[in-house]
């Protein structure tokens, strides 16, 4: 694969971090910030924004794009959503966004902990307004359900790549069942904003990225966020293409006339970057 393209050029600041990162210790918590390796981390973390990650931070799910570590994950912390309430309220977030890794080994995927941590969310600090980036909970309506009963703003799942690479980017992944959890949330409450992102530099097709896009329209998903892979490890899937900046604009333009509110498209765009923007 070629060098890295000058559009690709973003520095990392570790220092402007250390606020915000001594909270988070402090508390116990864990960012998808932190542990995906997103190399928005520090412009994020100097604002004094970070997306919280519950269910701790080992993934039952091998997808070849994640940094995120995989393996056997321990049990539920029952005071986690306590903590990322406090610290929410600390930080005085107008937007909040809470992430988990994938438990295929809870009953409910985890949901009921998405649940909690909503309900604290809003004892806390009731003007925050709420996104929940979910996984699929293997499909269970039940467990989707849980989380549009806690009426987040923003409910988000994104379907990363396109159907073909599926095997091989999200082996234990359904591209179906994905977009059956956008599609199950609107049915369940149509007034919930939804929200989907994909991961480019895959060896996708541009004409296999537009029937994705057509694919979440058609389940009337309203956001979506379209971003340039950039592996997080070394022995992560190799990035078969570099994104043009141009590129992104194309698709941002064939999103937004299909009928997306609103879409972030760049190389450094992240389903959680910006994202107080989509609802204004």
């Amino acid at each position: 694969m070629e060098r890295k393209p000058e559009w690709l050029n973003k520095k990392i600041d570790l220092k402007t971090c250390n606020t915000l990162r001594r909270l988070l210790r402090d508390l116990k918590l864990h960012t998808i910030c932190e542990e995906a390796f997103c190399p928005n981390i520090s412009e994020c973390f100097s604002k004094g924004t970070a997306t919280f990650l519950i269910l701790g931070n080992i993934c039952t799910r091998n997808c070849a794009f994640c940094g995120v570590r995989k393996g056997k994950p321990s049990g539920v912390d029952e005071e986690e959503p306590e903590r990322v309430a406090e610290a929410v309220k600390r930080l005085n977030l107008r937007y909040a966004v809470i992430t988990s890794v994938t438990r295929d080994d809870l009953d409910d995927g985890g949901a009921e902990q998405f649940v909690r941590t909503i309900l604290k969310i809003r004892e806390k600090s009731e003007k925050t307004k709420i996104e929940v980036l979910i996984p699929d909970f293997g499909g269970n309506e039940k467990s989707v359900e849980k989380i549009v009963e806690a009426k987040p703003d923003v409910i988000g799942h994104n379907i990363e790549t396109v159907p073909r690479l599926y095997p091989v980017i999200r082996p234990k992944a359904n591209y179906s069942v994905s977009l059956n959890i956008l599609k199950m949330v609107k049915k369940m409450d149509s007034s919930i904003y939804t929200k989907s992102g994909l991961i480019l530099g895959f060896g996708e097709k541009e004409e296999e990225v537009i029937d994705v896009l057509k694919s979440l329209r058609e389940v009337n998903c309203d956001f979506l966020s379209l971003g340039q892979y950039l592996p997080p490890r070394i022995n992560s899937y190799p990035v078969k293409e570099y994104i043009h900046p141009d590129k992104f604009d194309y698709y941002k333009n064939i999103a937004l006339s299909s009928g997306f509110l609103h879409v972030e498209s760049g190389p450094y765009v992240r389903s959680s970057y910006l994202a107080e923007q989509y609802l204004k």
